[in-house]
């Protein structure tokens, strides 16, 4: 996530040349690799009222992203140490539409700024801590349309749900339980397809296509 905003012209002129070789999107290759574990937060009265990610980097991006960073010379990276990466990451993730898209009937919904974040650097890796607020919470009736999922619309950074309990729920109702929905590869295949290469040229986070690449998540509950 650190310099996305700076990189992603160079990204989409990959992703043009790819496209132009005949080569679909799953195939280029992101550049950051994010291990995501997420909690879906719910309110006293049952609406859910946003999410706490935890996003754990890639070896190879963690060691860069730190470098320099150990002001006190003595081996680690304390949360203090990398509060200004923290700072950068959570600057930069407005433009990218927080790599979050909650939505309700189909309709994506809005989000507030990130907050109660921090940067963890333990065993090689890299975590990134965060609250993502809803701006409006969905009420405990609407939760059965809502679903979420977390992937970045340029293609830049591949998300992946931890293979262990990716995603949790918070003070849920009785029985409710987490649905991951694996994408269909072959609706995705057949969009690559149509797009030419001006879509690419033109991609950034305003476009849905990686969508079709994403797992989503829904929450399933008992019937009252």
């Amino acid at each position: 996530m650190l310099h996305l905003h700076q990189l992603r012209k160079a990204v989409c002129a990959a992703l043009a040349i790819v496209a132009a070789m005949g080569v679909t999107c799953a195939s280029a290759h992101p550049h950051v690799w994010v291990t995501v574990e997420t909690e879906v937060l719910y309110s006293d009265q049952k609406a859910i009222t946003g999410f706490r990610h935890k996003w754990t980097f890639d070896e190879f991006y963690a060691s860069f992203a730190v470098q320099g960073r150990d002001l006190n010379n003595d081996g680690e990276y304390d949360r203090q140490e990398l509060q200004e990466l923290a700072e950068v990451n959570i600057s930069s993730l407005k433009e990218f539409e927080f790599f979050t898209f909650p939505k309700l009937a189909g309709k994506t919904l809005p989000r507030d700024m990130p907050k109660d974040y921090w940067l963890e650097y333990k065993g090689g890796l890299l975590t990134l801590f965060l609250t993502l607020p809803m701006t409006h919470p969905v009420p405990a009736e609407q939760t059965k349309g809502f679903s979420f999922a977390v992937y970045d619309p340029t293609f830049y950074v591949d998300f992946a749900l931890a293979k262990d309990q990716p995603v949790k729920l918070s003070a849920a109702p009785a029985g409710c339980q987490p649905v991951i929905h694996e994408p269909n590869p072959q609706t995705a295949q057949r969009s690559a397809q149509t797009l030419g290469e001006a879509f690419f040229n033109s991609i950034d986070s305003t476009n849905s296509f990686a969508e079709q690449y994403a797992k989503s998540v829904s929450i399933a509950c008992p019937a009252s």
